[in-house]
């Protein structure tokens, strides 16, 4: 079933019409249809997944029919009018449950809602051939029409606030509607008001109760709407936010405007007229009526209310450029799980790890990257911190895990006894059978404990639970090693150091790239170097990038590094010839 077939059904179901009783609105409607086509039998006729269901009928004792070769469900897949003058000369209905039954002729008018989608049929039938003229089938997409009105009526949801008495979001879109319709080419600006920060609503709900976000929504809804006086119809869009349309002007006079506004709710605080602090933020969105739709308006005026809010602005204008960034942050989080099924589109490389002292490659760092079939190369940095507090993140260091175990099996059979280094978040360690899965992976590919070192930050170390805490446990006493990332930069309290079952610490490049020009950054790297190796520690450099910071760590007494200045991150294919080199010297 297709995404569009079930949203159908979805909405179909949200109006509850299926299989209730009787009503004289529609009945009426039918009587009225028959009595104009002066044909037997009429009826609205809704479509799910596998009948045709009557809502109102005349001419018919049954409810329902089979919806396979239904004149009914074809207006209904179509969103069509659809005639039919001789069923029995149809190839398509010849054979159909309606021929069968002695029906000649069909005509039916789709039952479309707002949101574009068709519930089924206003149709009539008779049981001889038939013509429909022109003005016949006016007629009939009228009586569709007065049904979907009848639908709506009783069933869509309504239009006003019952809190505020403001039009509610469903009347802001019919509203833009005419709007679109009277003016076209017309320009406006949406004023989006966010009353209370959304993440301090749970709270003000949980220690002030229900009765008082609704008394603030009510004040403030009658606070604004005098504000913009009776030039604007203001729409009360829920949880203390609001909207209301003005006509094109300056973006400074917007923001003047938003302003006035603001400081009109503000002022609720000093006349008592709520006890609580609010912090209103105003988003401004320029368009054009005939490019876009209710949701387009509401989004972007809401985007700049959330950027302006962040930005700890009392109002701000919509910025297309930002808006780019959350729309790539969103297609990248929503791409990594077809790009964990693709094959082609994630790969490791490789980032060689060597001792300060002798320059022999003791192993490489497994870095993860993305080649996206449209937005090509995309690092690490940008897509690693959208996904490593969400659920894909477990799926993806288990694909890092995997391949990175399988390429150092394929090292080690071929005799380098390499290390290799693979990051893992704070998220994997609470997985109960973490520690396990990657054992066994490794025991699979007959790589022994010592191939492989499991990385991971200072933050993730140290906000560990109990759970996280048995699976460093359980990897360390099955030989593997632990090194803390990006050492350095995480806590200022140093005392969780003799706490955890790390082996090596990973001095953060930062330090390492002004290392020789700054003498207190030398000052930090001796200090570190010098504290974890007292601490039983081994000391890598991550960041080497210059023949100066390379030698002044070998003086510090670094054991290894790893950098641009020692080599990139590399494919295996280019990592062997790497090492070849290297050994050839």
């Amino acid at each position: 079933m297709s995404t569009q077939e079930q949203n159908r059904l979805f909405a179909l179901r949200q109006l509850n019409l299926l299989d209730t009783s009787p009503s004289e609105s529609f009945d009426r409607i039918t009587r009225m249809a028959s009595q104009l086509f002066g044909l037997p039998i009429a009826a609205v006729s809704l479509t799910d997944e596998n009948r045709q269901w009557f809502k109102s009928r005349v001419g018919v004792d049954h409810w329902e029919i089979p919806r396979e070769t239904a004149p009914c469900a074809d207006v209904c897949d179509s969103s069509q009018l659809l005639i039919i003058p001789d069923l029995l000369a149809s190839d398509c209905y010849r054979n159909s449950y309606l021929a069968n039954s002695g029906i000649r002729f069909y005509a039916g008018a789709p039952l479309v809602t707002r949101e574009g989608h068709t519930l089924g049929a206003m149709c009539v039938l008779g049981t001889h051939p038939r013509e429909v003229s022109e003005q016949e089938q006016a007629t009939l997409y009228d009586l569709a029409a007065m049904v979907m009105a009848q639908i709506e009526l009783q069933h869509a949801f309504g239009r006003i606030d019952p809190l505020t008495g403001l039009s509610n979001r469903h009347q802001f879109a019919e509203d833009l509607q005419d709007m679109q319709r009277d003016a076209p080419n017309g320009q406006r600006v949406a004023l989006f008001t966010e009353v209370v920060d959304a993440s301090e609503l749970s709270t003000l709900h949980r220690t002030m109760g229900p009765v008082f976000l609704d008394e603030l929504a009510r004040i403030t809804a009658r606070c604004l709407q005098q504000a913009i006086s009776s030039k604007s119809k203001l729409y009360d869009l829920g949880g203390c936010r609001f909207v209301h349309l003005v006509d094109q002007t300056s973006d400074t006079n917007l923001l003047k405007e938003a302003t006035r506004l603001r400081q009109a709710l503000l002022v609720l605080e000093t006349t008592r007229a709520i006890p609580v602090l609010v912090r209103p933020t105003v988003g401004i969105a320029h368009f054009c009526l005939s490019e876009v739709t209710a949701e387009d308006v509401l989004r972007t005026a809401h985007a700049a209310c959330l950027d302006a809010r962040q930005a700890g602005k009392g109002a701000g204008l919509f910025s297309w450029d930002l808006d780019a960034h959350y729309q790539r942050c969103f297609t990248l989080q929503g791409d990594i799980g077809p790009a964990l099924e693709s094959g082609n589109e994630l790969y490791l490389v490789f980032q060689p790890r060597v001792s300060l002292a002798n320059g022999e490659c003791l192993g490489a760092e497994a870095l993860l990257r993305w080649k996206h079939p449209t937005l090509g190369e995309v690092s690490p940095g940008e897509f690693i911190p959208l996904i490593e507090n969400t659920p894909m993140i477990k799926p993806l260091t288990q694909w890092v895990l995997r391949h990175a175990i399988r390429q150092a099996a394929a090292w080690h059979r071929a005799g380098k006894t390499l290390q290799i280094s693979v990051n893992v978040s704070a998220t994997n360690l609470e997985e109960e059978d973490f520690a396990r899965r990657l054992l066994d992976e490794m025991a699979h590919m007959g790589l022994p404990s010592t191939a492989i070192e499991v990385e991971l930050t200072e933050s993730a170390m140290i906000s560990q639970g109990e759970v996280a805490s048995n699976q460093l446990k359980a990897l360390t006493a099955a030989g593997l090693r632990i090194a803390i990332d990006d050492f350095g930069t995480g806590y200022s309290s140093l005392s969780y150091l003799h706490e955890i079952p790390a082996h090596t610490v990973k001095i953060d490049r930062r330090f390492i790239t002004e290392l020789g020009e700054d003498a207190r950054t030398e000052t930090l790297v001796n200090s570190m170097i010098s504290m974890a190796h007292d601490l039983g520690y081994r000391v890598v450099a991550e960041g080497i990038e210059n023949d100066t910071s390379y030698h002044r760590l070998m003086e510090l007494g670094c054991d290894e590094g790893q950098g641009y200045f020692i080599a990139k991150p590399l494919l295996p294919g280019i990592f062997e010839k790497w090492l070849y080199k290297k050994a050839a010297r």
